[in-house]
């Protein structure tokens, strides 16, 4: 059992959005800030970010508030930021090309080592200084790297084809952009789903109320 087991989603999902603005406060050279401060500036209550924080031992203290530094720090140990965990991503297409060229993984915990493709014409181009390898050459630098960490983007179809080998070669976890519901056919990985038409419909449902 981890040792934050039992913490809601809904916390753990809070906590990027700490980590992004104690980051930022951090980088403006703010030393100090009350649960009251950061409550007025980031949306939540005082009592929520107490609760929130008090689930992994409280940081605060009494008439000073938190120490922006040392709870940005201790933020990211929670996050694992420095775990450099190995990552490979599947799908070297628009989007696939996009995260990986954009998205910076080493600051948040991850290496990627890797990138696939089932398209030969892509094979041996270089993204992000990595080569991009085709597909049948998965098994074998999995073997070889041991990657625990999959970005899947990809069709719904091909990642319920992989998934099986992904997680047979120790794969532990998926950063999942397809439609095919990973966590259901497996129970004990960990699976972050991002289903970007969802948020542009939610958006759409926002614009239609106001």
């Amino acid at each position: 059992m981890g040792k934050n087991e039992g913490v809601s989603i809904s916390v753990i999902k809070r906590l990027p959005r700490y980590y992004r603005f104690l980051g930022e406060l951090k980088e403006n050279g703010v030393i100090r800030i009350s649960s009251k401060d950061l409550s007025e500036k980031m949306g939540f209550t005082a009592s929520q970010i107490r609760q929130d924080l008090n689930c992994f031992g409280g940081f605060g203290q009494q008439g000073y508030g938190y120490n922006i530094a040392s709870l940005y720090e201790e933020i990211g140990k929670i996050l694992g930021v420095n775990n450099n965990r190995k990552a490979i991503l599947i799908g070297a297409g628009n989007l696939g090309k996009a995260i990986a060229l954009h998205m910076s993984f080493e600051a948040r915990g991850f290496n990627l080592i890797g990138i696939f493709d089932k398209n030969e014409a892509l094979s041996g181009q270089m993204l992000r200084g990595i080569p991009i390898r085709n597909i049948d050459g998965l098994y074998n630098f999995c073997r070889d790297n041991s990657p625990t960490v999959a970005v899947l983007c990809i069709p719904s179809p091909a990642a319920q084809a992989l998934a099986p080998q992904l997680v047979e070669l120790g794969i532990k976890g998926f950063w999942n952009f397809s439609h095919y519901d990973i966590a259901a056919d497996y129970p004990g990985i960990a699976v972050e789903n991002v289903h970007l038409s969802d948020s542009l419909m939610t958006l759409s449902y926002h614009v239609s109320n106001i």
